[in-house]
């Protein structure tokens, strides 16, 4: 008994590491063995697939189609648009457009379910039987086969065992009784032997049978998957061809409605990140759309917002206004009111240029005029490269610098001097040409961003003469004209310190100089116009200039008072408070630029 299990463990040894028995492989040519080694294969792939494409049903398996639609997710959607479209206005854009939404969600679903009904017919059920029924069926019948086998070796084995105990015992002339028994046995094994060696007979012809089923039917078992990418392919069309129907109908219907400014307007990508003359030519304009709506937005009523293009606005703000202007520039008065995003829009556009507003080709040129050290020879280096730019250029950097120089008038309140705006918006204005695979090219460009920084100094504190001429900064007539802006003060009213009165010493000589007769005109109008108020200690340029020797003598007395000390802290040279003012800054660059020269070191080479 331990030998015929000893043998059959042997057996399925050698059956699991050769892919098939000897049994079987004996009664099988060598085509019918690589049919075998392939059922098993095939088996898993059928189950495995089966599974896996069950689980991408959405709906209910095995169920009608009225029953399978309500349980898809689009047929949920569906019923939440039609929901929804009861609350709004059936003749409104938004209620037409919901309510065709609806109707092709609950077309789709329909197409789903039609698709997913064919696939458990055509792929699933097939899938199913193949694995579950037909290849476990004919590997049953190989194990069948391999036990009778077995059994049939292991007789035969006894048989000629018997056969040799009786002739052995003959030999030895043992008694007739003991030769008669042993005879007895082996004819009963020898009857077994043939029985079990019939019933091999069958089982084999039944495997072979199976076998060559299954070699003729394999190219049908491939069309499975073949049909699942048909089935999937007609679904998707279908599917394509509902919503290019309902697209076009929407679009028809939606077109019929009276367009939007926004509609009408350039799309969002003929704004940002285009090149000016391509933007320039497709909107028939000589100033940039975003130059001229933030320069109009920002002189309205945000020339004395303190910190103008240093501070940031909110990335979500950023992002509509820049939508906005794209899609329908005559509804921005919504963002006057946060000039710091008014702000960021107009740098966006200088940074998202494929190309800066003061060209790669004079790139050279500008840098060679910035390292220029006297005075005179820059400003002429500056007026001949300016001179070379083109006209669309020319005419949009004279607009900029008109309006920073604008700006800077007002440093006093918004704290933008020409220096803090150029160290806002320089390198947006020019930045140098990329250069791939040259490593010193980080280095040039933290030395030259500095010369662009000064150099854009230069054209803001000089910019009537680089640009001369009046400048309409409502070039288009698009934006309503900006009002009067008020005096320039040194502090915002909230700022002011309490009044007192004053002594009137001797006269002295006004220490001021004369402002510009423009300027002086607006000052005395908005002077006119505001209401009077006690004297003051707070020093401003307009008081200066209006004041007679003898109310200036006071405030130089009143300054050397009890109160010198907090009057002389108001009276620090605006260079002095410049330095404190970028301190921070030059401390945070140098610091960054360390950091990031010990990170490249650190890089293997």
């Amino acid at each position: 008994m331990m030998k015929r299990q000893l043998h059959r463990m042997r057996q399925l040894a050698h059956t699991g590491s050769l892919g098939r028995t000897p049994e079987t492989a004996e009664f099988l040519g060598e085509d019918l063995q690589q049919v075998e080694q392939r059922l098993e294969p095939a088996k898993r792939a059928a189950h495995n697939v089966h599974k896996r494409l069950q689980a991408c049903l959405q709906g209910q398996s095995g169920a009608d189609m009225d029953k399978r639609v309500k349980k898809l997710p689009l047929m949920a959607l569906s019923t939440t648009m039609a929901e929804s479209f009861k609350e709004l206005d059936p003749d409104s854009s938004m209620g037409k457009a919901l309510e065709m939404s609806c109707a092709i969600q609950n077309q789709l679903a329909r197409i789903l379910a039609e698709f997913e009904m064919t696939l458990e017919r055509d792929v699933l059920q097939p899938l199913n039987r193949l694995s579950e029924e037909e290849l476990p069926a004919i590997l049953k019948h190989k194990k069948s086969l391999q036990k009778l086998v077995s059994d049939w070796n292991t007789l035969k084995s006894r048989l000629s065992q018997a056969a040799k105990n009786s002739g052995s015992g003959q030999g030895l002339g043992g008694g007739p009784g003991s030769y008669t028994t042993t005879a007895n046995k082996a004819e009963m094994l020898k009857e077994e032997e043939e029985e079990l060696k019939r019933k091999v007979e069958q089982c084999k012809d039944e495997y072979l049978a199976d076998l060559y089923h299954f070699a003729t039917k394999e190219d049908t078992y491939a069309n499975y998957f073949i049909h699942l990418m048909e089935i999937q392919a007609d679904y998707h069309r279908k599917s394509l061809s509902s919503l290019d129907t309902a697209l076009a109908e929407l679009r028809e219907n939606h077109s019929q409605t009276d367009p939007s400014p926004s509609m009408m307007a350039a799309p969002f990508s003929r704004v940002y990140g285009m090149p000016l003359g391509t933007h320039l030519r497709e909107l028939g304009r000589d100033i940039a759309l975003p130059i001229e709506a933030c320069v109009m937005m920002l002189l309205s009523e945000s020339m004395k917002e303190e910190g103008l293009f240093r501070l940031a606005a909110g990335a979500s703000v950023l992002k509509r206004l820049k939508q906005t202007m794209a899609s329908d520039p005559c509804s921005l008065q919504e963002f006057c009111s946060d000039p710091h995003a008014v702000a960021g829009a107009l740098k966006s556009y200088l940074r998202e240029l494929p190309e800066p507003l003061m060209t790669f080709d004079l790139y050279d040129d500008w840098m060679r005029a910035a390292s220029l050290k006297e005075p005179g020879a820059r400003l002429e280096a500056l007026q001949e490269v300016c001179s070379r730019l083109p006209r669309e250029n020319l005419s949009n950097l004279r607009y900029l610098m008109k309006f920073l120089a604008l700006l800077a008038e007002a440093q006093e309140v918004n704290k933008m001097t020409p220096s803090n705006i150029a160290i806002v918006l320089g390198p947006n204005l020019l930045w140098p040409p990329e250069k791939e695979g040259d490593l010193a090219q980080l280095d040039a460009a933290s030395v030259s961003s500095i010369q662009v920084v000064g150099m854009v100094e230069a054209l803001i504190q000089n910019a009537d003469t680089l640009f001369p001429g009046d400048i309409n900064f409502n070039v288009s007539g698009l934006f309503s004209a900006p009002a009067p802006q008020d005096k320039v003060s040194d502090r915002p009213a909230s700022e002011e310190l309490p009044s007192i009165a004053t002594p009137t010493p001797a006269p002295v000589p006004a220490l001021a100089p004369a402002p510009a007769p423009a300027s002086v005109a607006l000052k005395e109008r908005a002077e006119s116009e505001a209401p009077r108020r006690p004297a003051s200690p707070k020093v401003s340029r307009s008081s200066l200039e209006a004041a007679t020797p003898t109310e200036d003598m006071a405030r130089r007395s009143e300054l050397a008072g009890p109160r010198g000390a907090a009057g002389r802290k108001e009276r620090l040279p605006c260079s002095y408070r410049t330095f404190i003012f970028l301190l921070p800054t030059y401390f945070f660059v140098r610091l960054v630029n360390k950091l990031f020269w010990t990170k490249l070191e650190q890089l293997p080479k």
